[in-house]
């Protein structure tokens, strides 16, 4: 997609010397995933108490079986 935007170039290129990437599109790249990623932690962290386990909801005995990481 193209897209014209009028940013900061003194942010623009202290970003780019922050993560050592060369060109404008992969900077605004990176910076969406990272947005996407922290909205993403923020809103699992809001369920933080949220969820209640059954009673004899074993999450040991789960990691120990392997399936924790399925």
């Amino acid at each position: 997609m193209q897209i014209t935007l009028d940013l900061d170039d003194d942010l623009i290129n202290e970003a780019l010397r922050l993560t050592n990437l060369t060109t404008q599109e992969e900077l605004l790249n990176l910076a969406l995933q990272e947005l996407v990623k922290a909205r993403q932690k923020k809103n699992l962290l809001e369920l933080a108490g949220k969820i209640q386990f059954s009673p004899d909801f074993d999450h040991k005995a789960l990691r120990e079986m392997g399936h924790a990481a399925d």
